[in-house]
């Protein structure tokens, strides 16, 4: 088979799964009985676009946790006794940098993320991707998104980095670090090649997955989703609080970790875990500047 001829297969079951509607005896092995919960996830797709119908129901967990895990954060910015966890205290964001904040995420999260979203369960379909009762395991999804994790926060590294040489950070990731002291819904302000690109990270990895390593459910990638974001909006959160993933897991980056590389406009590339940065030494002016920081906040 010549590739123009393969090319053109792949492109003929493609659409036709752009186009499949939902039939939920279809998703139920013989003579088994769905749990109440795979009952109401499926009832979702029955009789309808399933391509459309997932993409709208990845684009509203997005949504709500995104904009839920940022809210506390929102909260404390108006409570001056948790001042005093922030890490870049002495910088404000005005309204009017918030609002330009939000309208270019809305622009982006609609125009970019959406449709990449509405692709998705095609492309899963084709490769693979367990789109029938019964759900996984917990332990297997929490086996496969741990390894999600790790498999984004490689790519993220590298990607970064490359972000941070020549034309690619003037034309690109420059758009990302116009906010020095980041906060929550910053995460993902960026420019959209950026957010096509770094996002390939979270959505390429279970694809690999999947094809070299094990089956991944559909609903896996929605909660694989939902926890890639409450840790990139806690990462850019902008606060230090005790309770803080990175006080108790030494390996994980947090806010400290993030917030630095959005402040010095260098070194800390990684997204998730800690590891890389050290294993290649870009972690060393923060390890510095850390210690003062600590040193300063226990005489204080």
């Amino acid at each position: 088979m010549s590739n123009t001829t393969l090319a053109s297969a792949i492109l003929e079951q493609f659409m036709a799964e752009m186009q499949t509607t939902g039939n939920i005896a279809r998703t139920m092995p013989s003579g088994y009985t769905p749990t109440w919960a795979e009952q109401k996830w499926f009832s979702l797709f029955e009789g309808r676009n399933e391509a459309i119908t997932f993409g709208i129901i990845a684009f509203v967990v997005h949504q709500v946790v995104y904009y839920g895990r940022y809210l506390p954060y929102a909260i404390c910015d108006y409570i001056p006794a948790m001042r005093k966890y922030k890490l870049q205290p002495d910088k404000e964001i005005s309204d009017k940098q918030w609002w330009k904040c939000v309208r270019s995420l809305l622009v982006s999260q609609i125009f970019v993320q959406l449709p990449m979203m509405m692709f998705f369960l095609p492309a899963a379909k084709m490769i693979g991707f367990e789109c029938s009762a019964p759900f996984p395991a917990w332990l297997r999804v929490a086996f496969q998104v741990s390894v999600f994790f790790v498999i984004e926060d490689f790519y993220h590294y590298w990607a970064h980095r490359l972000f941070h040489y020549g034309i690619f950070y003037k034309r690109i990731h420059k758009v990302h670090h116009e906010y020095t002291a980041p906060f929550g819904i910053a995460a993902e302000y960026a420019h959209p090649l950026e957010t096509a690109i770094l996002g390939q990270g979270t959505i390429a990895g279970p694809l690999f997955f999947n094809y070299f390593i094990e089956q991944v459910h559909i609903t896996t990638m929605l909660i694989w989703i939902a926890a890639r974001l409450w840790q990139t909006v806690e990462a850019h959160c902008g606060y230090d609080f005790p309770w803080s993933a990175s006080h108790w897991l030494p390996f994980w980056a947090g806010a400290s970790h993030h917030d630095y590389h959005h402040m010095a406009f260098v070194d800390n590339f990684a997204s998730t875990f800690r590891w890389w940065d050290r294993i290649f030494g870009t972690d060393n002016r923060y390890q510095a500047y850390e210690a003062r920081r600590l040193q300063k906040a226990k005489t204080e």
